[in-house]
């Protein structure tokens, strides 16, 4: 790099840093200012702008407000005090955003439950939450009520959006709430706002607490990096559940005055044709989605839109360079950084495929370090003296980032109610006796400019359709199901597709029903964490530690050709397993299923 691109690049960095920080503000545990403030900020500045167009409908900033104050006065109707929880199983719609907006005001916690979510695991992440009353929109309630009776305590239920038997009817309700602004509450930066749940690397769902300063950072994160103004645009076809689309895009509208473009889900076939439409100037991606655009046959609008930036993260060097140049957007600010964690980074210059950039002249004020890492073990490695050893240029090892308590920022708040999966993510006599540094999962490398590239996650937990899987929850229910002795799970390589499909190796009984197998992996999982392909083995191999010996069998993947054992694909046009043969193994491959 020559010294001018050197100094250009400094120069972008530091700007973007400037920028962030200001958009952040003085936010802090004690400060009396909330997220409802936020958004009666931006109603009061802003009133008669639109604040979500969705399906045809547009809110105004002020009717939003008045909607997110029909939903805090229903709260507190239903006698819901400050600390109490509500969980929210709601696809995408204004109600949405306007139902954890409104009940934030009055210190009521929201827990954003995932819509892929069925049988254990969506009782689990509600059960955990502690809520007192569910939130379901009526296109959910056929997975809701499945498990409803097994919830304990058993919360009361309220219908959004239609009515839906064994429900209360949450329409109605709203409609007798009045439009005023509640009375004001002491909400302090530190009081949590909202549970947004992470499968981590340790099995099921947990719930990261989100505090009222945490949840602001995220809506401010990237006004400054991406220079957001009232007269932009948002398009957000993520899930509301998910941080990026949910408290990043909506923020990034909210903290200026935007509009949110919001539909109901991704649609690549319709998603140029949108953005012409709504002129639509900024959206919120994740990897996968921007694959997705790339896949799909010219569109004439690709090119006639008015995008100007693009914010997200985990998209490859590869799509990058060829979203680029095929669409024409301005900017994209690729960034890192995880619900719960301390640890967060943007691309302000645009360098392809880095995640980040911390130079040696900004390393000491900024809390992220790699450490080397023995990947056998899943645990750095420590030195003579017992500390760890911080990793060399290029070398790849797990990220972690410095608790601190000066700096609301590098702070780690833990999970909800466990205490022992809190303190598995901290790492603690890491560079000095006393120290604790947040454990990321993930494994990176630094070049000697400062960048950072994301490597891959570490142990149990791999990423397909932009959702972490936890493999040893998908083992778990495996191993449950009827003729399954042993599951291991893991994640392979597809083709050139984002992330890992999930992979099932299973010694099983004599009489093993495999259909009945994949009728009950439909029924349970989530369509992200069902095993896209198995492997019947006649036993399962493992560690001298007693772990599933994996290795090997990521290294053979689904090709039949690399053993002698039985591999099945779950073949989207038959809705069965398939058996593997070396013919559907070259169509997977080459791309020919949409998977």
């Amino acid at each position: 790099m020559g010294i001018f691109q050197r100094i250009g690049r400094d120069i972008a960095l530091i700007g973007g840093l400037q920028r962030t920080l200001k958009a952040y503000g003085n936010l802090s545990a004690d400060g009396a200012y909330g997220v409802g403030d936020e958004l009666e900020r931006a109603a009061d500045r802003f009133p008669a702008r639109e604040a979500i167009r969705f399906e045809g409908r547009a809110l105004s900033y002020a009717e939003l407000d008045a909607l997110a104050n029909r939903f805090a006065h229903w709260a507190l109707g239903q006698g819901l005090t400050k600390g109490d929880t509500v969980a929210l199983f709601m696809t995408n719609r204004p109600e949405y955003i306007a139902c954890w907006l409104g009940l934030a005001k009055v210190g009521v916690i929201t827990g954003l439950i995932n819509t892929n979510l069925a049988g254990q695991p969506l009782i689990h992440t509600i059960s955990i939450s502690g809520a007192r009353h569910v939130i379901v929109s009526s296109d959910l309630a056929d997975p809701y009520f499945a498990i409803e009776g097994q919830i304990a305590p058993q919360p009361v239920v309220w219908a959004q959006g239609g009515t839906a038997p064994g429900a209360l009817d949450l329409d109605a309700a709203l409609a007798a709430c009045p439009i005023s602004r509640p009375p004001k509450i002491d909400i302090k930066g530190g009081d949590i706002a909202l549970y947004v749940y992470t499968s981590g690397t340790t099995g099921a769902p947990k719930a990261a607490k989100m505090p009222q300063w945490r949840v602001m950072g995220m809506m401010r994160a990237f006004v400054g990096g991406g220079r957001g103004v009232a007269e932009d645009r948002v398009y957000i076809t993520l899930p509301l559940y998910h941080g990026t689309g949910g408290l990043c895009g909506v923020g990034f509208a909210i903290t200026t005055g935007a509009c949110i473009i919001l539909r109901r889900k991704f649609s690549a076939s319709h998603f140029w044709e949108d953005a012409v439409r709504e002129q639509a100037t900024v959206f919120f991606y994740i990897g996968e989605l921007c694959r997705y655009l790339l896949s799909q046959p010219p569109h004439p609008d690709e090119t006639r839109h008015k995008l100007r930036l693009a914010v997200g993260n985990g998209m490859r060097p590869d799509v990058w360079e060829r979203l680029q140049a095929r669409f024409k957007i301005g900017q994209i600010l690729e960034f890192y950084g995880s619900t719960e964690g301390n640890v967060s980074m943007m691309n302000f210059d645009g360098k392809m495929g880095a995640i980040g950039r911390i130079p040696k002249f900004l390393k000491k004020r900024l809390n992220v370090r790699i450490v080397k890492f023995d990947v056998e073990t899943e645990t750095p490695i420590r030195g003579p003296d017992g500390l760890c050893i911080e990793a060399h240029p290029d070398e790849i090892g797990e990220a972690l980032g410095e608790i601190r308590t000066d700096e609301v920022r590098y702070r780690f708040e833990g999970y909800s109610g466990d205490s022992k999966q809190t303190e598995k993510k901290i790492l603690r006599n890491v560079f000095a006796e006393g120290d604790a540094w947040f454990r990321t999962g993930d494994l990176m490398r630094q070049d000697r400019e400062g960048y950072f590239y994301f490597i891959d996650r570490i142990g149990d937990t791999f990423r397909w359709k932009g959702e972490n899987v936890s493999t040893n929850e998908v083992g778990d229910l495996l191993a449950a199901c009827d003729g399954v002795i042993e599951a291991n799970v893991y994640g392979v390589q597809v083709g050139d597709l984002d992330g890992r499909a999930g992979m099932a190796a299973i010694s099983v009984e004599p009489g093993f029903d495999i259909t009945a197998l994949h009728a009950e992996v439909t029924r349970s999982l989530p369509s992200y964490a069902r095993p896209l392909f198995l492997r019947i083995q006649p036993r399962t191999d493992i560690t001298g530690t007693f772990k599933y010996r994996k290795i090997d069998l990521v290294r053979d993947g689904f090709d039949p050709s690399q053993t002698l054992d039985q591999v099945y694909f779950d073949h989207p046009g038959l809705k069965s397993y398939a058996p593997m043969t070396p013919e559907l193994y070259r169509q997977i491959q080459s791309g020919a299923f949409k998977l």
